[in-house]
């Protein structure tokens, strides 16, 4: 690269961060033009954007993957140091020794994996699991058996799913109280309030 295509991509730098909403220019200000500068230059051949979701892994299984094309989940596993047998009704924090830093506008839900419901029973309590993308500790699965029967998870053992979302939260919402809401249709309606067919 030239000097002067050096000096124009700086220039657009600086028109890009001068053109932030009046923001003060800061550290943290470059640092969030360059990430999103790294996230529009991180397009694969099909031209889909790309969101890189950084993670570190505390345990001795396998890192998380997107098993196929077009997968919204990738596998959570139990990182235990022996089996744990859960019987009927029974419910226990399960680790994972994973941490994830979440793109800026997302969360990390945690669902259950549909075949060990249909199975076994076993399930996600608090369904979906909610990881803020502030949160860097560690992701634990808190696991039910809502089945008749004892269930052992073995460690190593997939227990879980996790699913990155677009989400509207405090960087985008935020809460104002009213003494009034508008009018639809609908209105306060709920509770199969639509029919049963």
């Amino acid at each position: 690269m030239g000097l002067e295509e050096e000096l124009k991509e700086l220039n657009d730098l600086k028109d890009m961060l001068h053109s932030l909403s009046g923001e003060e220019t800061t550290v943290e200000t470059y640092e969030k033009v360059i990430g999103d500068l790294e996230v529009m230059a991180q397009q694969n051949e099909g031209g889909k954007l790309k969101i890189s979701t950084k993670f570190t892994n505390d345990s001795n299984n396998e890192d998380p993957f997107y098993s196929k094309e077009g997968d919204s989940g990738f596998d959570l596993r139990a990182f235990l140091d022996a089996p744990i047998t859960l019987a009927p009704l029974e419910r226990t924090l399960i680790p994972t020794g994973l941490k994830f830093q979440l793109p800026t506008n997302t969360e990390l839900q945690v669902r259950p994996r549909s075949g060990m419901a249909l199975k076994y029973g076993i399930s996600v309590l608090n369904t979906p699991g909610t990881v803020d993308e502030s949160y860097r500790g560690e992701v634990g699965i808190i696991a039910i058996n809502l089945s008749n029967d004892s269930y052992t998870i073995q460690p190593g053992e997939r227990i879980a799913q996790g699913v990155i979302t677009n989400v509207i939260g405090s960087n985008i919402s935020y809460l104002e109280k009213t003494t009034q809401l508008n009018e639809t249709e609908r209105g306060a309606k709920g509770f199969g309030s639509s029919g049963k067919h």
